[in-house]
């Protein structure tokens, strides 16, 4: 089955070697976002909760760029300098999905790209054409 690379000018560019996202078929594979804005590639400002918002902000604009949304989201990865802020994680997903929510796994990690405190990736399927 093709590939196909997803690009959007909306989140942040690849600092590596990678894809922002691919898409096999009807699922889309998102690449980790951190919390850079992406007109300036540089980290967002303010608390963790920013950053988090950050994140959420850069998988929508992927997610679009795509054919999908946030809720297409069936699986969704997030890694945390300090798991501290699980709480507010929660707090702030709720705000950007509805039940039902996508399977989920919360990762502590000792270091992020960039100094970050929150990374996320995600799978998504897209619906019928």
């Amino acid at each position: 089955m093709a590939r196909e690379i997803i690009r959007t000018d909306q989140a942040p560019q690849a600092i590596g070697t990678y894809s922002q996202a691919v898409k096999v078929g009807r699922t889309v594979y998102l690449s980790g976002q951190i919390p850079l804005v992406p007109e300036t590639m540089e980290m967002v400002e303010g608390d963790i909760e920013s950053q988090i918002r950050r994140v959420f902000d850069n998988l929508k604009a992927v997610a679009r760029a795509a054919g999908g949304e946030l809720g297409d989201i069936v699986k969704l990865n997030i890694f945390l300098v300090d798991l501290a802020h699980f709480a507010t994680v929660n707090q702030v997903m709720a705000e950007y999905f509805s039940e039902p929510y996508p399977a989920r796994a919360a990762i502590g990690v000792a270091s992020l790209p960039k100094g970050a405190g929150v990374e996320m990736d995600g799978v998504l399927e897209l619906g019928d054409a």
